[in-house]
């Protein structure tokens, strides 16, 4: 074996045995991880350390739309494309996330399927592409795909094999991490009405109110009871009632602050935890959700409106209480007045 023979295979057995430590390491994290973020940030930076592209992207399917959205893009232009939507069958992604097959495209120019839009949109130019689907039982869940630019070598065939592998863990990491939120979130959630149950809003509500006391920050809390719901299921039926009270909580979730924690405390009372607020602004977010519920048409099966309020109390720290038991009761006794004031009212302790 002559010296140009012995370097080459030295510089093989040097990438093979970089490939298989990073294989090690993406089973070891992509295996034990069920974070979604540290998921990505595995897959990113072997993707880095095997091949170094001069840019390349991690795209995952929207279950809702079908649409590819780019999760990690890594490049000089990588903020850019961070978010941006691409709908399915369209591009290079978009043909492998609907075939399900991987591409080798050695020259974007010459290929109909390339979304050019796209460079001209970050001001990039991109001569070959690999796209790789990432599968979970053949249904596709994302797509890795690599891009070099004009100064840079083609991509092979061995660039192939080792981004299916890698996107063939990545598949099995992220379905493994997003069961284990789907899992959390039954365990949290109320099944009714999609916002937090009674025993995640007593958890909710220590944390938060330990943060505010620690560093002095004022927090409110909410209590809500539904008015005359009692006689929306003894007219209309308890399936109307249920379905009534799942689009309440929906209703919530759609008119509060991303900062916000909404819980169904039990029947048809519901508890709003407003983190960094003082009792005012507390008791005029109240005031706009009951404005939202007067306008919202509740429909019964046979078409009849159903007119719905409720009764709201409002309670905060360090105002009205320094203890969570406090807090909650303070909060309570507004909303029973806010009752015998006549209901569909807001009341402050």
């Amino acid at each position: 074996m002559n010296s140009v023979d012995a370097m080459s295979l030295q510089r093989l057995l040097e990438r093979r045995n970089e490939e298989l430590a990073s294989m090690i390491e993406i089973g070891k994290t992509l295996t034990s991880c069920l974070d979604i973020h540290n998921v990505l940030e595995t897959i990113m930076k072997q993707v880095e350390r095997l091949i170094k592209p001069k840019a390349w992207s991690l795209l995952l399917v929207d279950r809702d739309s079908g649409d590819l959205v780019f999760e990690i893009a890594v490049s000089k232009v990588g903020e850019k494309l961070r978010g941006y939507r691409l709908e399915r069958g369209k591009g290079i992604a978009g043909w492998v996330a609907l075939h399900g097959q991987p591409l080798l495209i050695p020259d974007v120019s010459k290929d109909d399927r390339f979304a050019v839009h796209i460079d001209e949109q970050v001001v990039f130019t991109t001569r070959s592409i690999v796209c790789v689907p990432m599968k979970i039982k053949d249904q596709v869940i994302g797509v890795i795909e690599l891009v070099n630019s004009l100064e840079e070598p083609d991509f092979d065939e061995s660039d192939i094999s080792l981004v299916s592998t890698i996107a063939d863990f990545a598949a099995i990491a992220l379905d493994n991490a997003r069961n284990y939120e789907r899992i959390n979130e039954l365990v949290i959630t109320d099944d009714l009405t999609g916002l937090f149950n009674s025993r995640h809003f007593g958890e909710l509500i220590d944390i938060e109110l330990d943060r505010s006391i620690r560093y002095k920050e004022e927090i409110s809390l909410v209590f809500l009871d539904l008015d005359h719901f009692k006689s929306i299921n003894d007219k209309h039926g308890h399936l109307v009632g249920s379905r009534i009270l799942g689009e309440f909580g929906k209703l919530i979730g759609r008119h509060i602050r991303s900062s916000d924690m909404a819980a169904r405390y039990g029947g048809d009372e519901f508890t709003i935890i407003l983190p960094h607020t003082g009792k005012e602004q507390a008791v005029k977010m109240a005031e706009n959700l009951l404005d939202i519920m007067k306008a919202t048409k509740f429909i019964s099966d046979d078409d009849q409106l159903i007119p719905l309020t409720a009764s709201f109390g409002v309670a905060a720290y360090p105002d009205d209480a320094d203890s969570r038991a406090d807090l909650i009761k303070t909060a309570d006794i507004a909303m029973y007045g806010a009752k015998e004031g006549g209901r569909a009212a807001v009341r402050g302790f």
